[in-house]
């Protein structure tokens, strides 16, 4: 009997702790930058393999409207955290310094803007866009650049007749041959093929604006000025937690997007496996991540990064590297190295 209370008592002063532990642990809203997709699941990794608890955290995950308004989310104070675009992080910081989000821990350090052509069009290059049909979605990043990109490349811009369409549309008006060519985020247009039983890679040609004169970083984790600066310790437990889940996630990718099913069981699991695949290999696993490790950037480049932004969207202040990306709350370069990717 004695020992049977004794296992009672015991029993309940780890409940007591554990309860206590929750309450301690800091809340962090996290929002996605759209809705659930394959690209998401180290977030949910990291939340169901208790990771983000293991740092004394306790993070809620939302689902997302657009890259740019993680920013805008987060400056509401509505969410502490996000995954969201670093070149809107950049003209926010131009017009609100010391406002704005910070990156953290840079995901694509390839930019997904990029000019999709059919393979039989002639379109290889940015020139050969010189007079022809560009189909777009307004107010997207890829239409935004496309002047600078155009001036890069010796095209006059006028010459290019822009179709703004709804995202939903780019790739069935470039293949119903109403445009010839589209300005897009590869990360949803590959997909999208893919799901109309397209060959992506075979029927299609991929001119990223990083490849010709836009060099420029993109999505990844950011926080609010206000977390950043008041608590330090969650950014890097929250940094810490997502690092080693991108590369658990990329270590066995199937085993990833079954759990992100169990949350969301109308995703097509196919799919959604082949895009975390494809935006692995052409957005996170660069020269760059293998140098830097994951998370890092290179302080010429960001800089360089920024003043195409301040010439595209023509900001009246230039801010600085420092201002919109922060590295001291990475994980040891070594902690960082890209995943070797198992399919």
């Amino acid at each position: 009997m004695f020992i049977k209370r004794c296992l009672v008592l015991i029993l309940g002063l780890l409940l007591l702790s554990s309860a206590a532990n929750a309450e301690g642990a800091t809340k962090i809203r996290f929002t996605l930058d759209w809705k659930l997709q394959g690209i998401h699941a180290w977030y949910y990794w990291a939340q169901k393999k208790g990771y983000f608890a293991a740092e004394n955290l306790d993070v809620s995950i939302d689902q997302g409207e657009g890259s740019a308004a993680t920013i805008t989310r987060i400056m509401s104070g509505a969410y502490d955290a996000g995954f969201g675009d670093e070149n809107a992080i950049i003209q926010t910081a131009a017009q609100k310094p010391g406002e704005a989000p910070v990156m953290v821990y840079m995901l694509y350090s390839k930019a997904p803007f990029a000019l999709l052509s059919k393979a039989t069009s002639g379109i290889a290059t940015v020139k050969d866009i010189a007079g022809r049909k560009l189909g777009t979605s307004p107010g997207g990043a890829a239409l935004k650049l496309l002047p600078l990109l155009a001036k890069k490349n010796g095209v006059d811009a006028a010459s290019v007749s822009v179709t703004q369409v709804s995202p939903a549309l780019q790739e069935q008006i470039l293949i119903q041959g109403q445009v010839d060519v589209a300005a897009v985020f590869t990360a949803t247009s590959y997909m999208n093929l893919v799901a109309l039983k397209l060959d992506p890679d075979k029927d299609f040609r991929w001119i990223y604006y990083a490849d010709s004169g836009l060099d420029l970083y993109s999505n990844g984790v950011m926080v609010s000025a206000k977390l950043a600066k008041e608590n330090p310790a969650a950014v890097k437990g929250l940094v810490r937690a997502i690092n080693r889940a991108v590369k658990e996630t990329m270590a066995d990718p199937q085993a990833a997007i079954d759990l992100l099913a169990a949350e969301e069981p109308l995703i097509n699991k196919d799919i959604e496996k082949r895009r975390l695949i494809y935006v692995y290999k052409t957005l996170i696993d660069t020269p760059e991540a293998h140098e830097l490790g994951i998370g890092d950037v290179k302080d010429a480049r960001m800089t360089a990064a920024i003043a195409t932004i301040a010439e595209s969207y023509e900001l009246q202040r230039v801010p600085t590297a420092t201002e919109v990306f922060i590295r001291s709350f990475l994980p040891e370069k070594a902690e960082r190295t890209p995943p070797t990717l198992s399919q």
